[in-house]
């Protein structure tokens, strides 16, 4: 959806994102790219959601990071989208042209973020994310084999007298994200994500989607090893699996291959280490099962844009 700000809308904030890997079905998948001095969160307006940020407009893709719509002005037709409808939208979820069409017509805030947007999220590691009661909204729907090539469905839908407080929060953390010099804006935007995200768990079904059994046991195994130098093959040789076929069902439970989950850990390290320590580059890679600090730096650089001693830096202005 290309964001517009008619009807006294505010000016878009372009989603950062770009390509970050195709799938072999030919499904490109999209990885958030932060903002240098703010965190990773993106808010938007549309009045109308019929195109797509993404180029060629209406393509099958998918996204790395989380995903959150309101339809703050539906289309209340029999098929399209009504006032209050809540879209939550996980990570590796295929979006198919047919789900943007149908939001056609409707007034929409759209809601881009990774989970380290979060503070209380920043300190938890990303294979713990899937379970969080913050993001409970997001795991509405049970893992399982195709789970991350299910169309978006219908989480919830915010009360009417909620809905107005709902647009507020919105409306404020468009502004604070539009004005990254203001006094507080990095905070203020994150203490926001994390009001909507309170808003949007309470929305969800009290009784929470049974975890993926073979999925724990992948988080279990990456957790217990991810600061050794271990790859893909020896995660799935110690689960008893050849590594084709753990990458394969990892991707299809989660939307990341098994390699991708192994990098996203050490990355969550990683950043934990330069935001609190002092620790020199060499050691830092040491401690999180990379190779050394060149290959560090390639890596971080490769994910983030920046280099870890310039991200340790602006974190701690």
């Amino acid at each position: 959806m290309t964001p517009r700000s008619g009807d006294g809308g505010p000016p878009p904030l372009r989603t950062p994102s770009s390509v970050r890997t195709v799938r072999p079905d030919g499904t490109p998948v999209y990885r958030y790219q932060p903002r240098l001095g703010m965190p990773p969160v993106n808010v938007n307006l549309h009045d109308g959601a019929d195109e797509h940020p993404h180029p060629p407009p209406g393509h099958r893709h998918a996204h790395d990071f989380y995903v959150l719509v309101l339809i703050e002005r539906g289309t209340r037709g029999d098929d399209g989208a009504h006032d209050g409808d809540l879209f939550a939208v996980p990570p590796g979820r295929t979006i198919d042209p047919g789900t943007v069409q149908g939001f056609a017509g409707s007034r929409a805030w759209t809601l881009a973020f990774t989970p380290d947007a979060v503070p209380s999220l920043a300190s938890v590691s990303p294979l713990a994310w899937a379970h969080h009661p913050l993001l409970a909204l997001f795991e509405a729907e049970p893992a399982g084999p195709g789970a991350a090539d299910r169309p978006p469905a219908l989480s919830a839908n915010v009360p009417a007298d909620e809905r107005p407080r709902w647009s507020a929060w919105l409306t404020e953390l468009h502004e604070e994200l539009a004005g990254p010099g203001r006094l507080g804006a990095r905070d203020a935007a994150s203490a926001l994500l994390t009001r909507i995200l309170i808003g949007a768990a309470r929305l969800a079904p009290s009784a929470p989607a049974p975890p993926d059994p073979l999925v724990t046991r992948v988080f279990d195994e990456i957790e217990s090893t991810f600061r050794d130098p271990v790859s893909a093959a020896d995660v799935a040789g110690a689960l008893g699996y050849t590594p084709g076929y753990l990458t394969t069902a990892v991707r299809e439970r989660t939307g990341r291959t098994l390699l991708e989950w192994i990098t996203e850990r050490r990355m969550t390290e990683v950043r934990r280490m330069l935001r609190d320590t002092d620790l020199p580059l060499a050691v830092v890679a040491a401690r999180t099962g990379l190779r050394d600090a060149t290959y560090l730096v390639r890596r971080f650089k490769d994910r983030y844009g920046i280099t870890p001693d310039r991200w340790r830096r602006t974190e701690r202005a």
